[in-house]
């Protein structure tokens, strides 16, 4: 296959090269098709893990590695994802089977995995010219988020042997202090708001919900979509923090992410999905998963609050290698303006 059939890939950008000789030798005869050095691309879309493709012509694979620079192992946890995605693919059609996992940081200077490649589309900022002919494209994308959601939310885990991914008593709790902590260590400048909404979620969680897989970074960037049915999901991706825990959580999530057509306008500038382009709105989201799910949601505002909460906390760990050289990646050089805003919006969430 040549170079200029990869439209979803970019050229590796420079400061994060592989040693492509090591890996090649590393993957030799491991997998079907690594009889010979792959062409190596990257997949230019994300924030924090590094991903590529390595294309042997006959067979493509895809690579994860965390990213550069010091990190919080238990945010780019390679071992974790390798674990979730090596036995995943039997119960959930849409997680990308993992083949091998390497330790060794003599390969490619990190600890990496290498799991299968699904093809589709991402959707980011605009709809995919795959769907210009499907007018309600953005409205089953929607759908098929929440429902593949709630079937994730019913597996049984412990028939995948993963009942020891996490503990889940005390899940949220974790969850606050663990993104507290990091939000220590991230900060370039003092920020109220964080510690006012800290106090928040310490003083108003909720009761549980009856526990199960948490995907942990759950949105729309992190799912791939059939090109000829916005209906069907191909893949979901980034399962490096799944764990057992509270499934709300992860609506939550969606909920961070997600751009209603009343949000201010910072919260739209920075948005990972197209605007008025006809997806449901937050409201319409979780009346899906209740119906889907059978859980109950009025709780719902803490969860989408923790969910701006870490989302500050990301945003400042990206901005911080950013700031500090650890990568020349542009795109985070706004980052920074956009962290106190965050913080609002998350306060102005808790007090709803």
């Amino acid at each position: 296959m040549s170079t200029a059939q990869h439209t979803d890939t970019i050229p590796v950008r420079a400061d994060e090269r592989l040693d492509e000789g090591k890996l090649a030798a590393y993957l030799n005869d491991k997998l079907p098709g690594a009889t010979h050095p792959p062409i190596v691309r990257q997949f230019g879309g994300g924030a924090a893990n590094l991903t590529y493709l390595l294309d042997y012509g006959t067979h493509q694979y895809v690579l994860r590695r965390p990213p550069l620079g010091p990190i919080a192992k238990s945010a780019h946890d390679m071992a974790r994802e390798y674990k979730v995605l090596s036995v995943l693919h039997r119960a959930f059609p849409y997680a990308p089977r993992a083949f091998i996992y390497c330790d060794d940081p003599a390969i490619i200077g990190a600890d990496f995995f290498v799991m299968e490649r699904r093809q589709g589309v991402v959707v980011r900022k605009s709809i995919p010219q795959e769907y210009a002919d499907t007018p309600d494209a953005a409205r089953r994308m929607s759908e098929a988020l929440v429902d593949a959601l709630a079937e994730f939310h019913a597996i049984d885990y412990a028939a995948l042997g993963l009942e020891d991914l996490g503990e889940p008593n005390g899940f949220i709790t974790r969850q606050i202090e663990g993104w507290y902590k990091r939000w220590q260590t991230a900060k370039t400048e003092e920020v109220a708001e964080m510690e006012s909404i800290y106090r928040w979620l310490k003083s108003n969680q909720p009761a549980a919900s009856a526990a199960s897989l948490v995907h942990n970074d759950y949105k729309l960037d992190n799912v791939m979509f059939d090109a000829a049915d916005p209906r069907k999901v191909v893949a979901i991706f980034d399962w490096d923090m799944c764990t057992l825990g509270d499934p709300l959580n992860d609506l939550g999530a969606l909920l961070t992410y997600w751009v209603d057509p009343t949000d201010p306008p910072y919260f739209r500038s920075m948005a990972m999905m197209p605007l008025d382009a006809g997806f449901m709105t937050r409201k319409e989201l979780v009346e899906r998963y209740a119906a889907q799910s059978g859980r109950p949601i009025h709780d719902i505002n803490f969860y989408h609050a923790l969910g701006l909460f870490r989302l500050t906390v990301i945003i400042a760990q990206i901005y911080i290698r950013y700031h500090r050289g650890q990568t020349q990646d542009q795109r985070f050089a706004a980052l920074g303006r956009m962290i106190p805003l965050m913080a609002q919006a998350a306060l102005e969430v808790s007090q709803k």
